[in-house]
């Protein structure tokens, strides 16, 4: 078996479409010397009869959400809209595995849209939570937790000399947005079509994740002097790029080094570099939106796995252990026009709260152990190797891909790399496989336009439970 050599200049594994998918034979910190997991997990025993597959709780429960909130939900996506079915209420996780209200049990590959890189859960991330809370939840002041977690962001992500935290990624894209603004006195963005930045005014302009999900082409109520300075190029198209910059004076370029909104999408050969150099050539900031890759990809993001150091970035998710959190950071020279150090006014009630510090603290000590990354990769090849394998065996049209921890898979021949290639997915195929899946106790997100996510607490039977679940429901559809 062929060895996956991580780190600078490894593309990212794509399968089903003609192309080698190596798995890592790595030692791993699930994999003890023997080959025996030694991950132990809290999970419900089955019954040896598998009981009825029921959502009657659920949807007793959302029906009364629905007077309660619009939509019965706090982010779209949750609805179901894309997929059709009940959406499911959830009482409890733990490690790889989520339990909904009527008590069914799933593997989880939502990963709450990406923090639960190490487990849900997690007993020591729970137990240091814990004795913060003796001192407080919220000072509304500095301390000393802020300090701690900003020199291990700075110590871990190459663009990254100063940090400021906030509460979420939607507010770091706002913050990081204005800051390149002030630093280089233009105004002018360009973003990739189906890249997906929060949903703040300026970048709702052909946006992925739930605006791709409900077929939004953009949001009501967002004035056109907002996205008037917002240029948009498609994904992996640098001719594109070139093009908007010769009849424009560009503040910033912000991309997912790694699509994650649209679908799983990683940058052809090249792309990043080529963004590199436009940027240096043509005095604009280069910024790079890892909410979802930071940490993810490897313990220095998208950054440190392709070998390309933007000016600014933005994180989120696994800083915050699955606590609310968000980031920004950068050069030292730009991040210092942050007020109070300079002019460019930012601020939040609860942004580097104890809580949200603590929990990220742990998750990344976890990830910083040996073979964590490793481990990702080996779980997420085998996942992907045998849902693509399966699907194509049952005479489907599939293909997918994946980097350590994050993947996904498209129905289609392929190969996808930008928005409209997504496009050309059978959504409605997509939405009988979900639901089936569902039924065999498999959680994926619920939509086409979503990347996947995998844990260090996921085991090989997992895995094998999750593959042998899809064939089913391939044959089924």
């Amino acid at each position: 078996m062929s060895v996956v050599m991580a780190g600078v200049g490894v593309q990212p594994r794509w399968v089903g479409i003609g192309m080698a998918s190596p798995l890592s034979t790595s030692s791993s910190p699930g994999i003890n010397s023997n080959g025996k997991f030694r991950i132990k997990m809290a999970v419900t025993p089955v019954d040896e009869k598998k009981k009825a597959y029921t959502l009657q709780k659920s949807e007793e429960a959302f029906s009364k959400a629905k007077e309660l909130m619009p939509g019965g939900v706090n982010s779209p996506v949750r609805a179901f809209k894309s997929v059709g079915g009940q959406p499911i209420l959830f009482d409890s996780v733990k490690g790889s595995h989520m339990w909904d209200i009527d008590g069914n049990e799933y593997i989880d590959y939502v990963g709450s849209w990406g923090p639960a890189i190490i487990g849900h859960a997690d007993d020591k991330v729970l137990g240091a939570l814990a004795e913060t809370m003796k001192k407080g939840t919220s000072f509304g002041a500095p301390c000393l937790l802020e300090n701690v977690l900003a020199e291990m962001v700075i110590a871990a992500v190459p663009s990254v000399e100063m940090v400021r935290f906030v509460n979420s990624g939607t507010e770091a894209c706002m913050g990081v947005l204005r800051l390149a603004r002030a630093f280089t006195g233009r105004e002018k963005i360009i973003k990739f079509e189906g890249c997906y930045h929060g949903h703040a005014d300026p970048f709702l302009v052909k946006a992925g994740s739930g605006v791709a999900t409900l077929g939004l082409p953009d949001s009501p109520g967002v004035p056109r002097a907002a996205t008037f300075e917002t240029l948009t190029s498609p994904y992996n198209d640098i001719e594109t790029v070139e093009n908007l910059f010769k009849t424009n004076e560009i503040a910033a370029i912000i991309l997912e080094p790694v699509v994650g909104n649209a679908g799983f999408i990683p940058p052809k050969p090249g792309f990043l570099d080529a963004l590199r150099q436009i940027t240096k050539e043509n005095g604009a900031l280069l910024i790079f939106d890892e909410v979802m890759t930071g940490f993810r990809l490897s313990y220095g993001g998208a950054q440190e796995y392709f070998g390309i150091t933007p000016d600014l970035t933005t994180l989120g998710k696994v800083i915050g252990g699955g606590l609310p959190v968000g980031a920004y950071g950068g050069r030292r020279e730009i991040m210092e026009m942050v007020a109070p150090a300079g002019p460019m006014y930012q601020a939040g009630t609860l942004s580097g709260n104890p809580l949200a510090m603590t929990a990220g603290i742990h998750t990344l000590k976890r990830l910083k152990e040996p073979g964590s990354y490793d481990y990702l990769n080996k779980v997420t090849g085998e996942l992907i190797q045998g849902i693509v394998d399966a699907g194509k065996k049952a005479g489907h049209a599939i293909c997918g891909g994946y980097i350590r921890g994050m993947f996904g898979f498209f129905f289609t021949d392929g190969p996808v790399y930008n928005f409209d290639d997504a496009k050309k997915s059978d959504t409605s195929k997509f939405a009988r496989f979900y639901r089936g899946m569902l039924e065999e106790g498999v959680y994926f997100a619920p939509s086409q336009f979503e990347a996947g996510f995998t844990s260090l607490a996921h085991t090989t039977e997992d895995i094998q439970q999750t593959i042998a679940a899809a064939e089913k429901v391939f044959q089924r559809i």
